[in-house]
């Protein structure tokens, strides 16, 4: 019986050595394979060489890095040492890092490569502890005693360190060997700091048990996922949908492949490995989305007419198959004879037609994907229902998950069978309830705050009791801050954010996201962020898609001398508008109080780390700070 993610895996290494668990590219950009075995020496290696450090139980040990496969070695290595790892990307601030290491007082810290030790380096003053630098590259560093010396620290390669402890004797693997059977369920696995879209990053103490409720709970769900598969690694790792996903794969005897979320890179990596699932954020699928209707724009107008009917043509088909199978949000009773009765006829009708649109037009878009592709898993973030209904009506399967940092990270999937458009089902031993403003139970339909409970639910923030004890009651129920609505058959939707809400000063509540999913749907828009909170009305900032509204501007002869000003040219300020009004307006079913009154066209695209957290979300709370002058100019 498996504890931890160590026992989990050093079992996998024994059982399925010779099976290949790591694709990654070399210097020439040729991936080469790492067997489970392989990785699993590495890993003990390493851990000796931590655990010779004093790094045991209760130590914690900085790793800020991006997906790549030394990665995985070392925070199995800390883990096994029964240590815990506070995981960073490299993309991440001076000051962020500065504030997560030192008050995790670590003494060890992994770097990436040169770039990230050298950004360590520059704030070496504000970690007293800091002892210990570990490259996780091992192109050679020019100065690096200099460094050392001159900074006060010992800086190390993983790939050194592996190799003088690759070779040990028994009594260094009876070591290891015991301090993976001895790690138990409430042994602390890691400390995630947030991504800090809702203030002062926050450290979420995630134990061992915690991580491992998540893999044997897929067996549950009927995923065609198993052994063998290739799965595309493109998200930071530090984060904890990445993170799970990898143990996933572990427990699922599978390999995970290395790429980028970088469109060109991405593709040809697709091309290349032939995966059979990519886990993504909204975004990205987003953009795949877009990218298509971009390529369709520049089509021929017969070939792109073709296009919108077959899509228009599979969303119908889709719509009329779930009611035939019954596989709608249903808030109360329906009858399943009269569901049958009014889909057969135009199902049986839509079908032919859809089969001979994914012969001429659908299946070249699958085939970006790979010949083996089996589905896409979106999480960190609800997945706009354009892009849900596009992709189900092509044929391509996303699956949608939810989820917190707080909790491991996953609470709820999307069904294999019976999936449900719009709507998760619990995941694991979770159990879930939605309560109104009082603490009274919401019936299906009625909308309120959700709340979960079970083996996925942190133990708490790192040294902040005070801020544990706001969002975890005395019974152990985690208020998760989302918005959400149960249906008769259990399952539930993700349908605002509860900090997000925004009350204007008539009173009414509004949830912005749906408003901004909308909006986004345009293919003139890349991002927008509605804004209100105790004013009269509604209004919004835009980012704009700047080749669309470039090709847009040149379809309609409108001349302009430089792409920086697009956003004060007059016809896109009247493009952007009516693109706002064609989709939120009562026609398309928003309250009048819901509609977008005024709106701002911003110069540049929002950034990861400025307006964006590391996994792509929105910071409201730095927008409305950063954009102040903009948003109050809306209002006067």
């Amino acid at each position: 019986m498996h504890y931890t993610m160590p026992q989990l895996f050093f079992s996998r290494a024994e059982s399925d050595g010779n099976r290949v668990l790591q694709m990654e590219k070399d210097r020439k950009g040729k991936f080469v394979n790492y067997t489970y075995s392989e990785v699993a020496a590495k890993v003990r290696a390493l851990a000796l060489a931590l655990s010779d450090m004093g790094t045991g139980r209760g130590t914690l040990v900085g790793q800020i890095s991006d997906n790549r496969a030394a990665w995985m070695v070392a925070d199995l290595a800390i883990q096994t040492c029964r240590a815990a790892n506070v995981p960073r990307g490299r993309d991440s601030m001076a000051s962020e890092l500065a504030f997560i290491l030192s008050a995790t007082e670590t003494k060890i810290v992994f770097v990436e490569n040169v770039q990230m030790l050298d950004k360590i380096l520059s704030i070496r003053n504000t970690l007293p502890c800091l002892e210990t630098l570990i490259v996780m590259d091992d192109t050679p560093i020019i100065d690096l005693a200099q460094r050392a010396e001159e900074y006060s620290v010992r800086i190390l390669f993983q790939s050194n360190l592996i190799d003088e402890y690759m070779d040990a004797d028994a009594e260094q693997i009876r070591l290891i060997d015991d301090l993976v059977r001895s790690g138990k369920q409430e042994d602390l696995a890691t400390v995630i700091f947030t991504s800090g879209t809702t203030g002062e990053p926050k450290g979420v103490m995630l134990s061992q048990g915690n991580l491992y409720s998540i893999p044997p709970a897929i067996d549950a769900i009927g995923y065609p996922v198993g052994p063998g598969q290739i799965w595309l690694s493109v998200l930071p790792v530090w984060h904890s949908f990445e993170r799970i996903l990898q143990y996933v794969i572990i427990y699922l005897k599978s390999t995970i492949a290395y790429s980028k979320p970088i469109g060109k890179i991405l593709l040809n990596d697709i091309q290349r490995i032939n995966p059979h699932i990519m886990g993504s954020v909204p975004r990205i699928w987003e953009t795949v989305k877009n990218g298509v209707y971009s390529q369709m724009k520049n089509a021929k107008p017969a070939v792109r007419c073709l296009f919108n009917f077959f899509v228009a043509v599979g969303r119908e088909r889709k719509k009329f198959y779930n009611l035939f199978h019954g596989y709608t949000k249903d808030y109360r009773k329906k009858s399943r004879l009269l569901q049958v009765l009014v889909s057969a006829v135009p199902l049986a009708i839509l079908t032919p037609l859809y089969k001979l649109g994914d012969k001429l037009v659908f299946k070249k878009i699958k085939e970006k994907l790979g010949k083996n592709f089996v589905a896409g898993i979106s999480g960190g973030g609800s997945l706009p229902q354009a892009v849900d209904d596009f992709f189900s009506a092509i044929g391509i399967n996303v699956v949608d998950g939810y989820g917190l940092t707080e909790t491991s990270p996953v609470i709820g999937l999307r069904r294999w069978k019976e999936r449900v458009p719009g709507t998760l089902y619990p995941f694991g031993d979770i159990k879930l309830r939605i309560t109104d403003e009082n603490g009274r139970e919401c019936a299906p339909g009625e909308k309120g705050v959700l709340y979960a409970k079970g083996a996925q639910v942190m133990q708490g923030y790192y040294k902040r009791p005070d801020l544990t004890a706001k969002v975890i009651d005395s019974d152990g129920w985690l208020n998760t801050g989302d918005l959400a609505i149960k249906t008769i058959h259990g399952e539930f939707s993700i349908v605002g954010r509860a900090k997000d809400t925004i009350v204007l000063s008539g009173g009414e509540n509004v949830e912005p996201v749906p408003i901004e999913e909308t909006i986004n749907d345009s293919p003139y828009i890349a991002s927008s962020v509605v804004v209100g909170q105790d004013r009269k009305y509604l209004c919004a900032l835009i980012v704009i898609d700047s080749p669309n509204v470039e090709r847009y501007l040149k379809d309609n002869h409108v001349y302009y001398t430089n792409r920086d000003d697009l956003h004060v040219i007059p016809e896109v300020h009247n493009l952007i508008e009516n693109e706002i009004r064609e989709r939120v307006s009562a026609k398309t079913g928003f309250r009048t109080f819901e509609q977008v009154m005024k709106f701002t066209i911003l110069p540049k695209t929002f950034e990861v780390n400025r307006e964006l957290s590391a996994k792509q979300e929105i910071k409201r709370f730095v927008i409305n700070d950063m954009y102040e002058t903009e948003i109050e100019a809306m209002y006067k």
